[in-house]
Formats: structure tokens, sequence, C-alpha cells
């Protein structure tokens, strides 16, 4: 990294911040640090040691551009009442580990997309777990062995791909605009656009497009999204686009346009109001650009994704896996955490496009039921359209919460739940992981299929009108010991929040049995991890 050459640090007195009596920070401040362990988020956790005597005991402060071991003179960039945020401009004593960032960008004030980038892949994956570990012990209170797995095409030196390893994954990528038309990408923790010429972590069939070498007046995102299968693309523009901005078109013709500000016009495509790739925190994907703005889908409107060995139609603004084979290998770990059997029951909530549903309806077989729940309606539409071929399949619409307020579900020894960022409701987990009682058969008024006893409703789900087959109280789990022992397997972005939702699980009785994690965002700090849960005796 290029040193500053500062010699001095300034700190001002007398008051700071999680140390009443030690040194007062103030941003723009330069200090030298020990950066400790990694820290969810992308940074290292470090102490201010050395001055007036706090040796280690002084503020807490986060540095970002470091890495664990290593003494740095760091640039103070932000300050609470709990903690400070820094930035490492000076690298005094590296670590084993360390390499030149291959993005210029990634830097102390550049893009904030990368965390990891001057970590070699080997060391970001310990890093990741290290963070794992850290979130399930402080959180969750539980001491588990962590390891993260490199997705195929990631491992270090393989070859299979034009970029390098760690590089060239990402199939969706948002561009944010600048007020005068100019793209780039967010600082950290900022609404600073960072003009940029190119973005190293994106796939190919979206850096050729050239994005970043457009003007976009009047626009506030540009979101590209291609598909891995057959090079499929669609763009997707948020704000008031003018007309201009197209003219330098390199993909197909405009196909949607959906106002959020009012009805607007019908769209010829999708007509999807969904939006969004899953990092970005949010499972119905709809709020991006300015209120009132438009959003434009030049391309396809619906791309082609592979996965378990099968075509997959997603909506241009649906959820997929931004990782090539990030959707393929999650598709084998969920059925390997499960263990479907032929016959059973289980529920995909938080479903997206219905990539689980169909692997499970696929394993449960025509004697099974499998149900899944998604409140995003052009998620619906795509994963009703993917499971046309497996008719025991179904998918509701609505908030997962909702849904079992407002019906239940069907008795399930087996379910899975992918939820955003932020985790699972409450409810939905109490809901699954409460004590079962032995269903009625054919609900409540003992007619088999539902309450109005017709069986596959008029949109060809099984189960009556509503839908939603099985018994009227909607209890999970079934007639325990029938069937196998009742499982979970818990998809999370986010290892604080996952850590969060075992132990509510935990409470109720449930055991953490599994945890494998994936490094399906090489160079970020987020981490894909999958939790197996079985209930206990």
């Amino acid at each position: 990294m290029r040193s500053e050459n500062v010699t001095s640090v300034t700190i001002s007195s007398p008051a700071g911040p999680g140390d009443p009596e030690g040194p007062r920070l103030t941003p723009g401040d330069l200090v030298e640090l020990q950066a400790g362990e990694a820290a969810h988020g992308g940074s290292c956790v470090a102490r201010l040691d050395g001055i007036a005597g706090t040796a280690g005991t002084g503020p807490v402060v986060f540095v970002r551009h470091t890495l664990p071991g290593e003494r740095v003179r760091a640039r103070i960039t932000e300050v609470t009442a709990r903690f400070a945020r820094a930035d490492a401009v000076d690298i005094l004593d590296p670590v084993p580990g360390r390499v030149e960032p291959p993005c210029p960008y990634a830097r102390p004030g550049g893009c904030g997309g990368c965390d990891w980038q001057h970590a070699a892949l080997p060391l970001q994956r310990e890093l990741k777990a290290s963070v794992v570990r850290q979130q399930l012990r402080r959180i969750a209170r539980i001491d588990w062995p962590v390891t993260v797995e490199a997705l195929p095409g990631d491992g270090e030196g393989a070859g299979d791909g034009p970029a390098a390893p760690g590089l060239g994954w990402r199939t969706r990528v948002r561009f944010a605009v600048s007020r005068d038309g100019a793209v780039g990408l967010r600082a950290h923790r900022s609404h600073e656009v960072i003009e940029i010429a190119d973005c190293l972590i994106a796939h190919p069939g979206i850096r050729d497009l050239g994005l970043p070498q457009q003007s976009w007046p009047g626009a506030t995102s540009v979101e590209t999204v291609v598909s891995t299968e057959n090079g499929e693309r669609a763009e997707i523009v948020s704000g008031q686009v003018r007309q201009a901005a197209w003219k330098q078109a390199t993909a197909e013709s405009v196909l949607a346009v959906t106002s959020r500000g009012g009805p607007g016009p019908r769209p010829r495509g999708s007509g999807s109001r969904d939006l969004g790739s899953r990092d970005r925190g949010s499972r119905d994907r709809g709020a991006l650009g300015r209120p009132g703005g438009n959003r434009t889908v030049r391309g396809h409107s619906h791309l082609r994704q592979h996965a378990a060995e099968r075509a997959w139609r997603v909506s241009a603004t649906g959820f997929w896996q931004v990782h090539p084979a990030a959707a393929d290998t999650l598709a084998r770990a969920v059925l390997d955490a499960l263990r479907p059997q032929p016959g059973d029951t289980a529920l995909d909530l938080y479903c997206g496009a219905g990539l689980f549903t169909g692997v499970l309806a696929e394993a449960v077989g025509r004697d099974g039921t499998v149900v899944g729940v998604e409140s995003g309606s052009a998620a619906v539409r795509d994963a009703r359209r993917n499971l046309r071929q497996t008719p025991w399949a179904s998918v509701y619409q609505g908030d997962a919460s909702e849904v079992l307020a407002r019906r239940g579900l069907p008795p399930a020894r087996l379910a899975v739940l992918d939820p955003p960022r932020a985790g699972a409701a409450r409810d939905v987990i109490e809901y699954l992981a409460r004590p079962v009682r032995a269903p009625a058969p054919g609900g409540a008024d003992g007619v088999p299929g539902g309450a109005d006893g017709v069986p596959g409703g008029a949109d060809g789900v099984p189960g009556g009108a509503d839908g939603v087959p099985g018994g009227a109280d909607g209890v999970p789990g079934g007639a325990d010991g029938a069937a196998g022992e009742r499982r979970i397997a818990y998809v999370s972005c986010d290892p604080a929040t996952l850590a969060r939702d075992i132990a509510i699980f935990a409470a109720h009785g449930w055991r953490l049995e599994n945890l494998r994690a994936f490094d399906a965002f090489p160079m970020t700090h987020h981490v894909e991890c999958l939790a197996t849960l079985v209930a206990g005796h």
C-alpha cells in the first residue's frame, strides 16, 4: 500500500468512544494501531494503545484495508459514542498472505464493495471462517469448527474461466449513477459515487457491456444481470431515464417500463416490480431508485439459469445467486442436509424462483408434497412455471409470517429457510420449532384435501381453494417418528443473524447438527452458510 509519509500522530483529548478517560478521536486523525481479529463487515478490531498509558485498553477502532496481526498507520473516518472506524493508509508491518489488490479502486477512499482484495484467497476464507465462528460463539454461545469452502472455479490457481481466481464471478451488479450521469460504485458506508472504468469481480458478460463508459443522465442506478447458461443479459435502469441514454445501447430493445409512483404504462415484458440481488438484504426486492421513479428493463425479461441438472426461468429483476456455481452447490447441500425420502412433506420458506422447492419435489416424488412461500409476485410466477413438471409442489404468495398467521402450512417433517440478510422472522422460527401434535387426517372437516375437498384447485395447486394442502391446524412436523426426525436447512448470507436464529431454535430444543460455509462472494466479507438443525428428542 502506498505510504502517506506521515510521521506524527494527532490525538485530541480528553474523552473518546467507549473510554471516557482516554483520548478523544476525531475524523482525520492518524493513529498507529495493531490489528486484531477480523470483524463481521470486513474490518479488523484494534484498540488505541501506546498513548497516555492506554496500552490496548483504549477506544475500539474497526480498521479496513488491514489484516490480523499487522501494525498500521490508520486514518480515522468515523467516530461514534462506542467505537471508531478507520482506513489503514500505511502498512508498517505486513503479515504473510497480504497481496497487492488487483483492482485499483480497492483502496482507502475508493470503492466499498471489496473488503479483502489485499488478502490471498486462502487467507480470505480463513478470515471469513473466523468471523462465522466468532458470531456463533458470541451470539449463539456455540463453539463450532468452521471451514469456508471454495466454489467451483474459484480455487487458488483454478483456470476454468477467463478471469483470475476470485474475479469475474459476479453475475449481477448494480452500479450507482452520480447526478451528472456518471456510472460508478459507492464508497464504503457512503452515498458518494466513486467513478470507475471497470469492476474486476463482475462477470465478463457484464464487463463487456462497458456501462461505466456510458453516461446515464436522469438515472439513479443501472443494474445488469447475465446468465452463464447462455449469455442472456438484461439491464434495469432506475430513475427518470432520458432517451439519449438508450442510444448508446449494446443490449436488445427496451422491454418493460414500470412506474413506482402510480399505475404507469402496462409492461410489455415481465412486468415485474421485484428487483435485486440477495446480498442487498431484501427478498421482496422492490426499493431501488427515488420514490416515484421509473425502472426500465432492457434486454431479456427472463433469463435461463442452470442448477441441479436443469434450467430455471428467473425474471431479470428477480433473485438468483450471483456466483455462477452457488445455486447448484447450495441445492446439493440442502438435499444432503435434509435427507428427503419419497413421500415426505417439506416446506420452502422465502423460496424465490423455486430452486429448493424444485429439487425437494424431485426427491420426495409424486407421493410427497412440497410447499413454498414467497412474497414477490414475479418470483412466484417464476416458481410456478419452474414447478409445472412436479404438480405435487406448490407455491403460496405472501409474507411468511402473514401466511402462517392467516392460513398455516401443512404438517411437514422437513423445511428450508432462505431469508434475507435480516434473518427469519421470530414467529416463523417459533412456528417451525414448536412441539408437534399429530394432525387430524384430512383437515378439521374430515374432508381430504382442504375445506372445499377440491383436489388441485383452480391454479393447479393441490390441497383446496387456498392452495395449502394438509390439516387445518397447520402444525409443522407431523407425527414424530413415522418418517424420521424433523430437520431444517437454514441458508444464510449473514452469520450474525444466522447465529441469532440458531439460538432461538436452540431455546426450543433444536440442536445444530452441521454447518457448512461457502465462499460465494470472493474478495468481499460476505459468506454463504448452511446450518442443519435437528429437533431434539
